[in-house]
């Protein structure tokens, strides 16, 4: 279950940097720091598809991803 909460924060905060990289690339300067943050979080779903390689595929990320939602909200 710790897979799934890496694998999730791995994905929130890709998602989270790509908006940033957009708005500073869009004001012609290099998105460094969104850059480093967004390969960070391919680094954390990396090590988390690493400990459970046969768990995670792409159809399940979204059953991971509620899963996680559902066991933070009980």
């Amino acid at each position: 279950m710790l897979t799934d909460y890496f694998v999730t924060a791995g994905i929130l905060i890709g998602l989270l940097s790509v908006p940033a990289m957009l708005a500073i690339y869009a004001e012609g300067r290099f998105p460094s720091k969104p850059m480093v943050t967004l390969i960070l979080s391919v680094i954390i779903v990396a090590i988390a598809w690493g400990k459970n390689p046969a768990v995670y595929s792409l159809t399940d990320l979204p059953n991971v991803v509620v899963r996680v939602i559902a066991d933070i909200l009980h």
